[in-house]
């Protein structure tokens, strides 16, 4: 087969690779493989509750309606995968969080190389198993107890245990993708589901349109607009980075002397990618799931029942709210991600610098100026794509895509482009492969 020569490969020669390489299809085929095993499996039943009436108390639930996208459904349908890979991702949220407070587990990252990155992955699964079954027995307790039909006294464990074992499966299959498969797992089993839910979606919105007229018609075409410009501009911003010109000094090993070398520092301008948005959108729906779980009762209730009736969507508190959280939360991510003295020490050490600024302290201090406007110009646009398809739903009336915002939006971008990205890794690879060959 001719190969390009080119850095990235054509779309003409990646889909040749993925039909002839056998490495590169033998992973594709088990990364479709599995993710077809846990779309079934969310369709298994739990037994023992009443879903008619269960569908019919949730339809109305925004906290409900928001995790059932993440799961594919799987709430909604009550199925032994129900829970899916939040556990998962929400332990490794946690993680990050304790990495960066414990000095022990920063230093197993940090120091201990791959096997201290194997103890901190085993450690999560070790708090993704406890918070599994803290979420399942939460909405065994809490939703699914006044719907079983069986003995109340056993349907608590019963169902628990079934909830966790079927977050367990699904994060072993997580793992197992990342391992075996193409791009990482539990992005992509959180994309699949989402994908899930547009045949839905896009139905409604159709039926929607046929029987509003022409004015339904419209609305529906300004709100498909408002999306289209929405994706294009996610995709140009997860792409966009700052690059920071970075240059080497000269060395001499033996005899041999090394010019300077001329590369770059790249920055991010979305550091935390999807993660502020779903951090204040936790923190949003917690008054409405307060309130639920205390009833409508007590000075506190009430409270709780007026705060979350000021934070409904579509209003200006919700969007100053939203706003102010994703910025907080965007700059608290990206601190996490990347340590301005770090990197600066880093540099020092290979005998590095930046053009114009000196080594030690005043490169820190330009790299904490640099990723501050960066991050802030994110936080800006995140909050701008969390709160327009809101407000535009609220000024076309078209409710159809409640549910599939600026989360899911992200989640599809980010996730289809970092897959394409590592297709193409393996691609170049098996080029280069076949010109040692030749």
């Amino acid at each position: 087969m001719v190969v390009s020569r080119e850095k990235t490969p054509t779309a003409q020669e990646t889909f040749l690779q993925m039909a002839q390489a056998a490495g590169l299809r033998g992973r594709l085929l088990i990364t479709i493989g599995l993710l077809i095993l846990i779309r079934f499996g969310i369709f298994i039943p739990i037994p023992g509750i009443d879903r008619a009436k269960f569908v019919a108390a949730i339809s109305n639930s925004p906290v409900l309606g928001f995790l059932d996208i993440f799961t594919g459904g799987g709430i909604s349908t009550l199925g032994i995968f129900a829970l899916g890979i939040l556990p998962f991702i929400n332990a490794s949220i946690i993680m990050q969080l304790l990495t960066a407070a414990i000095p022990s587990l920063e230093d197993l990252q940090k120091n201990e190389g791959e096997a201290g990155r194997r103890k901190i992955s085993q450690i999560t699964r070790y708090v993704a198993a406890g918070w599994a079954v803290i979420q399942s027995t939460a909405i065994t307790v809490g939703l699914l107890r006044e719907y079983a039909l069986g003995d109340p006294f056993w349907f608590v464990p019963e169902t628990v245990l079934a909830l966790t074992a079927g977050s367990m499966f699904v994060m072993w299959v997580s793992e197992l993708i990342t391992e075996r498969g193409i791009g990482n797992g539990a992005s992509l089993l959180i994309f699949v589901n989402i994908v899930a839910s547009l045949p839905r979606t896009l139905g409604q919105t159709i039926d929607y349109a046929q029987t509003g007229g022409r004015q339904a018609v419209a609305q529906v075409v300004i709100l498909l607009l408002v999306f289209l410009v929405m994706i294009v501009g996610i995709v140009f911003v997860q792409e966009g980075t700052r690059r920071i010109p970075i240059i080497s000094a000269r060395r001499q090993v033996g005899r041999k002397l090394y010019r300077e070398r001329t590369s770059y520092l790249p920055l991010r301008l979305n550091q935390g990618g999807v993660m502020p948005i779903i951090f204040a959108s936790a923190v949003l729906i917690l008054p409405q799931s307060l309130g639920g779980f205390f009833g409508n009762e007590g000075a506190f209730s009430q409270v709780l029942i007026q705060v979350a009736n000021a934070l409904r969507p579509g209003t200006w508190v919700y969007v100053g709210v939203y706003s102010l959280l994703i910025l907080f939360f965007s700059y608290f991510y990206a601190s996490l991600i990347v340590n301005p003295e770090d990197v600066s020490k880093n540099l020092k050490k290979m005998g590095s610098s930046i053009p114009g600024i000196r080594p030690g302290e005043k490169t820190k201090e330009y790299l904490e100026g640099v990723l501050n406007r960066l991050t802030f110009l994110g936080a800006v646009f995140l909050s701008f794509v969390a709160t327009v398809p809101t407000l535009v739903e609220g000024a076309t009336g078209v409710t159809t895509f409640r549910g599939l915002g600026a989360t899911s939006l992200l989640i599809l971008v980010g996730v289809a482009i970092d897959t394409a990205k590592q297709i193409q890794t393996y691609v170049i690879s098996q080029r280069y492969e076949g010109m040692i060959k030749q």
